[in-house]
Order: C-alpha cells, then structure tokens, then sequence
C-alpha cells in the first residue's frame, strides 16, 4: 500500500475523487483488507462522532459528579430524574453533570449535619422530606445551609383502614386535630379514646409524626384548651410510639383488629405507596383534617462548598422544576409545591383530589421547643408513692361516706392509670413506729417497673391491691419527716437519669405530728434543699385530701418548692387526673419552673 499524504484528506477523511485505485492480491488477501479497512473507517467514524457530539454538547472533560442524599420515599422517583438528566449530558464549566441520588433517613442525615451521630454525610444536595429539620437544626446552628425551594408536597394526614372507618366516624367524628388530642390524652379516660386508638411515628425520627404534634399543638393553642389537655395527649403518645417503628409498621397495624380502632398518622404519599405496594386486602384510607394540615415539603438543600458543584447542584434543582419531573413525581403520589396531585391521588379511594387548607409551617423556634418538648415528655417515670396511713386517716370525709383512708387509695388508683406500662414505681405506707420503735415507715412494694412479676402478680397489681387494701394504724401519729427523708435518699442513691424521679406524698394534710421526736420541719427543709442536685433532680410532688389539708399547706408548698415540686389539695377524687398533667407538664420546665 501507497502512503498516504496529508493533503489527501478532507475534514480527516481520504479525498475519494483524486485516490487512485490499486491492483489486489489474490488469496486471502482479498478478504481481509476489505475488512480491515471497514473496521478502520467504523473506528475513525465511531471517534468522529464521539468528537463531535461532544463538541457540541460542550463537556467532553472529566465528569463532575454531583451526590444527593433524599428522603427515602422520594429517592425512587428523584432517580429517575437524575437519569433523565445524566443523559442529556448537562455542562457546568465544561464538564458533564452526572447525577446520583442514594436515600438516607432524614432525621439520620439532619443528626449528622448538626454534628450528632458520627460523621457527616458525603453529599452535594440534599432533599430531607420537611423542611422541619432543616429549621430545627438553624434553630441551634446558623451555620446549617437554609432550605430552598420545595421539589414537592405531600400533606401530613390521618389514616385508618377503610374496614374501621364508618366507626370511627362514628366515635370519633370528623377527623380533627382537635380530636386527636381528645381521644389520646390520657387524663379523659372517659372521652373518645375509649374506643379509638392514636398512633403516631416518634416525632424525634419521622417528620410526619412531628408535623402532626406541632398542627395539634397550634390547634390547641387557637382554641383555647389547656396546656394540660395537649401534655396528657403527648404523654400517652409516647407510649405508642415504641410499638411502631416506622411508617409501613404503623399502617400495616391499622388492619389489626382490636378494642379500640387504631387511628394513625403518616403522608399522603405514604398512604399511598402502601396501598400500591403492599396491597392491603383493605386499603388505608387517608382522613384530612378539618383545621388543615401541615405538608412535608422536601426543600433542596445545597450544602456543597466547590463553586462548580454548586452550579450543578443549581442545575439540577431548575430540572425538578420542569413539567417532565413534576409529572414523574405527581406519578409516585406526591403532589407539586402548588398542591396539584396527579391521578395517583385524583380523589379516589378515599383521596382528596383538591388539596387540604394549608397550616402555616412553624418557625425554627417552634420546632426546636416541641423537639425539646417530646424529648422531656417521652422520659420515664420512676416514682415512689409515700401513703399516709397515721389515725387520723380512719375519719370520715363529711358528705362523701368515705373514710380519708378510703379517698386517698381511691386517688392513688386512678393516678395509677395515667402512667404507662414501661413506668417504675413503689409504695411505702408511713406512720409513727409502723416498722418497730423509731421507724416511721415500711416498705410495702420496692421501686421497680410495673410489669414486673412478683409472685405471679404484676407489680402494678400488687400496687393496686395494697393501695385498696390499706389500713390506718388507729393510734399511729403521722411521722412524716423521717420517712420523707428516707425515701428522697434512696430516690437520690438510685437516680436514673433517664427517667423523672419523684417521691408522691398521699396525706390528709394533718403535718408532721411526731411527738417522740425525729426530723423537724426546719430540718427536713433543711436537708432537701442540700441534696437536691438540679443535674439530677429528685422532685416532691404532694397531694393532700381532707378538711385538715389546708391547715398544712403553708409546709407542704415548702417542701415541694425546695425540689421544684408541687403541693396541691384535693377536692374530689377524678381531680388527680388534672394534678397528674400539671406534675407532667413541670417535665418541660423543671429543673427552673
């Protein structure tokens, strides 16, 4: 073969006009330079192309690669996107954009960005499901990039399995913000919570479940209702929350039949995605709020510091704004910033085409006193209840036919039933010499948690069963000092710091009356107020009943103000359930009420 010199070339390829033709060998010759030169022309073609198409799309440099962390039930459809996008090969300063999107938890994703829970997640952007989180954590920490514009909605609803729902209407009514507080708070045992069920997703972790607390807690606020009535609902939440883990686990609970018909919280979207992939034999019904809801809104957040990642972050935040993206999300249940759901949610199967009244979402303020609000709610009790049992307990209470005795277990009993399963508790009886010459006080159930066995009895029974069965010594003074002192060491030695720890006092109000001596009421005031450590607070919480209460109030109120407790009188029995919540609600302030 003849070389070939340069001038034969046009725009890089042979010049077919003035190229001579050559004499072939023979043999196989005859086949293999054929080919060979067809595999030369496809090479020189394939790289030609390759040249030109990337010319013309201006990034044929390196890649620049750009990492997005997203909500969970989000990421499927932002990958999807993200696809769409690599392959139109987006530039930023000569280079192609490519896009890939992995799922990280948002609370997760927002405990490491606050620096709590090991290192911080290797991304560029980041799309959390509310921007909750993100004003939580600016709340605490400026530095935390503010959340931009929102890729979706999903508003924060009730659900309930469509089987249940005629009743619940029926016991429940509308659904309602307002009505959710009803039926959970645990002090209105007699209101709608006896035959309906709240379930909520720990607010510490899922964006739904704090969204609701917050909408329930505005509600509240607007209307008037007591601080107290919100407190019993967030307490008996609590407890709800260490039976369902995540959103899937709730809703899949809704079927299971039960006393009282479980009503749950969780997004739209998820409601629907659950209907779609678990497929139910009954299908979750969303129920929208009658006062309207707050939306899960999934901002974009750009915590990128290279210039050139941002642009490209920027990019990609445009292209979720377009209509082929809003479509591919409205596809997967999610509704578009303005409220417009797809006919994934075009009203059928329980679901509201037009989207619910929006509730103004809280400020980072807000959110962060609710976050702290939860986090002090949610801790344990361990509680040792001290029962008055001296002689004058053997009196009757005028125009009740009951003995002091009598109401004051009777008051125990119900306040019994305002606390949780996984609570510790114990019970002393007190009087003078009950335990021998000199000791005041015996102790008739240790401290420990309620679902204990003893003996074949839960300890919570045993509890009961002695309170009911207790009995005033007749010629017993009541010797309350000594025993006070007592128990607030032993609640001091065995502090748990993860739960409150409280000494119950149950008294007809009569004082101390010790006349063989012991701890005076200067003393006892005295010594309180030196072992009480506000790093780990052991509080007095007293409750008196009888008309010999008021006589002893002035020393009550300073033994429980020296703790940050309470003193209250009673004037019948169901009012514990009121003192109960306000004892709850000093969680939120304690240890500077």
């Amino acid at each position: 073969m003849g070389r070939h010199r340069t001038d034969e070339l046009e725009d890089g390829y042979p010049s077919y006009k003035e190229a001579k033709p050559r004499r072939r060998r023979g043999g196989r010759g005859k086949v293999l330079v054929p080919l060979a030169g067809s595999v030369a022309l496809a090479v020189l073609l394939g790289v030609a192309a390759f040249v030109v198409i990337n010319r013309d799309r201006g990034c044929a440099g390196d890649a620049l690669p750009l990492r997005i962390t997203a909500s969970p039930d989000i990421q499927p459809a932002l990958s999807q996107i993200a696809e769409r996008f690599n392959k139109a090969a987006h530039e930023v300063e000569g280079r192609c954009t490519t896009v890939a999107v992995t799922k990280g938890a948002s609370a997760t994703v927002a405990s490491s960005l606050g620096g709590v829970g090991g290192k911080a997640a290797a991304m560029d952007l980041w799309i959390p499901d509310s921007g909750l989180w993100v004003a939580n954590l600016r709340a605490r920490n400026q530095d935390v990039p503010e959340a931009g514009a929102s890729v979706a909605h999903s508003p924060i609803v009730m659900v309930a399995s469509g089987s249940v729902v005629p009743n619940l209407k029926k016991s429940f009514g509308e659904a309602s913000w307002g009505g959710m507080i009803n039926a959970a708070n645990v002090a209105n045992v007699d209101g709608p919570g006896r035959k309906v069920r709240v379930l909520v997703l720990d607010p510490s972790l899922n964006a739904a479940g704090l969204g609701a607390l917050l909408a329930a807690a505005g509600v509240a606020t607007a209307s008037g209702a007591g601080e107290e009535q919100l407190v019993g609902a967030l307490k008996n939440l609590s407890g709800s929350t260490s039976t369902v883990r995540d959103q899937d686990a709730l809703l899949s609970s809704l079927g299971v039949k039960g006393s009282k018909a479980p009503l749950g919280i969780a997004s739209e979207q998820g409601v629907w995605a659950f209907n779609k992939v678990k497929k139910p034999e009954v299908p979750a019904v969303p129920l929208y709020p009658a006062e309207g809801t707050i939306n899960l809104d999934y901002p974009v957040v750009i915590t990128a510091k290279d210039a050139a990642v941002r642009k490209a972050a920027e990019a990609f935040q445009k292209e979720l704004d377009s209509e082929s993206s809003r479509k591919t999300l409205q596809d997967q249940g999610f509704r578009t910033p303005d409220g417009k759901g797809g006919k994934a949610i075009s009203g059928s199967a329980g679901f509201q085409a037009k989207a619910p009244q929006a509730i103004e979402t809280p400020d980072g303020k807000t959110v962060a006193r609710m976050s702290q609000t939860w986090s002090r709610i949610k801790l344990g009790t361990r509680l040792v209840t001290l029962l008055d049992v001296s002689g004058t307990m053997a009196l009757p209470v005028p125009g009740t036919g009951l003995t002091r005795m009598q109401a004051i277990s009777r008051i125990a009993v119900e306040g019994m039933k305002l606390f949780p399963a996984k609570s510790e508790m114990g019970l002393w009886e007190f009087s003078t010499h009950l335990d021998g010459q000199g000791v005041d006080y015996r102790e008739t159930v240790p401290v420990g948690p309620l679902t204990e066995d003893m003996n074949g009895v839960l300890r919570r029974d045993v509890i009961n069963q002695k309170l009911i069965g207790a009995q005033a010594k007749a010629t017993g003074d009541t010797g309350l000092n000594d025993t006070l002192a007592a128990a607030y060491q032993q609640m001091t030695d065995e502090y748990q710091s993860d739960k409150i720890n409280t000494v119950l006092i149950l008294t007809d109000g009569a004082g101390n009356d010790d006349p063989d001596g012991g701890i005076s009421n200067q003393q006892i005031l005295k010594r309180l107020k030196e072992q009480f450590n506000p790093e780990k607070p052991v509080s007095v919480l007293i409750i008196a009943f009888g008309p010999d209460a008021p006589k002893g109030k002035r020393q009550m109120d300073a033994l429980a103000k020296a703790t940050g407790g309470d003193a209250y009188i009673a004037k019948d029995v169901l009012e514990v359930r009121k003192f109960f919540l306000e004892g709850m609600k000093r969680r939120l302030c304690a240890p500077n009420c």
